[in-house]
């Protein structure tokens, strides 16, 4: 079975971390005094807190890490009892090969109950002189307050179009890919600064084999193009709304997509649109309620052709204006 890209071309150093800059090197300190508080890393998905964890804890203890870090999945075990047991187990032995302390990395641990954020302060209060926790998680507003007060807290922004960039082509020159410019681009694009997203869409479309261009990109990685999208947008606007009911049904078909997947392209595509910016916040407030209903579980199709309907009314107003 061939190998997951995005674990075998993980940085294992925190200086080949891409990116995060400004984090690594605050973390290089923590390596360099062989000392570290509690952790909080937040941010959206992919962009290296998990990297940055395992990287942290591989040059602290080096060949021991494993020995001294142990790893677990906050939205698998997130009752009390996994506090109380496993990691409170894990927590008031030793560490072992000679190291001062031992972390427990914690990810999503904004899936934790409540009770077991609770219970979790109190242990890592009470160990804190063999053990220290690095927490990772997407919403930093669903841990406590009197964990946060105990971490350092690092932030986590979306990596840069470029970083992305420099990394996939990184990638690719070490499989021997043949992908063309435009390739690339789309899958920066397909990405959003989510770089576990890029290399897995990498992947994917590296497994049809031959060249990969444009057209695999997309229908790879369950993202319709760009200029698809805002053309559909285009047309309603200038008051073709069965034109741009017909372009929605080839988009979702074609790509099978989703109506959740569908109005979040749509979300991206207004700033690109040629209209003014007060209806551009128009829209983004219709687009905002849309989403709304459908994550709520209204019919799909029902609430994208109430949008579009919509797109119409704008371009009605605009052209009588």
């Amino acid at each position: 079975m061939r190998e997951i890209w995005i674990e075998k071309y993980r940085p294992r150093k925190l200086d080949e971390v891409v990116g995060q800059k400004e984090i690594t090197s605050r973390l290089r300190s923590y390596v360099n005094t062989n000392n570290l508080p509690h952790l909080l890393f937040a941010g959206p998905a992919g962009t290296g807190k998990t990297t940055c964890a395992l990287a942290l804890a591989k040059e602290l203890f080096g060949e021991s890490w494993r020995t001294n870090c142990i790893e677990l999945n906050a939205s698998d075990e997130r009752g009390i009892d996994v506090v109380r047991g496993k990691i409170k187990e894990f927590a008031r032995t030793s560490p072992l090969g000679g190291a001062d302390f031992k972390i427990i990395f914690l990810d999503e641990a904004d899936a934790l109950t409540p009770e077991a954020q609770a219970a979790l302060r109190r242990t890592m209060e009470k160990y804190s002189h063999i053990c220290r926790f690095v927490l990772s998680c997407n919403y930093p507003s669903k841990i406590i307050d009197p964990i946060q007060s105990r971490c350092a807290v690092f932030r986590f922004r979306p990596l840069k179009v470029e970083d992305v960039r420099e990394y996939l082509d990184r990638i690719a020159k070490a499989e021997g890919l043949d992908i063309t410019p435009e390739a690339m681009e789309g899958l920066v694009h397909v990405s959003g600064g989510d770089m576990r997203k890029a290399i897995n869409s990498m992947q994917v479309a590296a497994s049809l084999g031959g060249t990969i261009d444009m057209d695999v990109i997309y229908q790879t990685s369950g993202t319709a193009r760009p200029e698809e999208v805002r053309g559909m947008m285009e047309a309603a606007l200038e008051g073709d709304f069965l034109k741009a009911r017909s372009k929605l049904d080839e988009i979702m078909i074609e790509y099978g997509l989703s109506g959740q997947d569908v109005i979040k392209q749509v979300h991206r595509t207004i700033f690109d649109l040629s209209i003014t910016d007060m209806d551009k916040v128009r829209l983004v407030d219709k687009t905002g309620e849309v989403e709304f209903r459908i994550v709520e579980g209204s019919n799909e199709r029902i609430q994208l052709e109430a949008l579009l309907a919509h797109l119409v009314l704008v371009g009605v107003s605009r052209r009588l204006d």
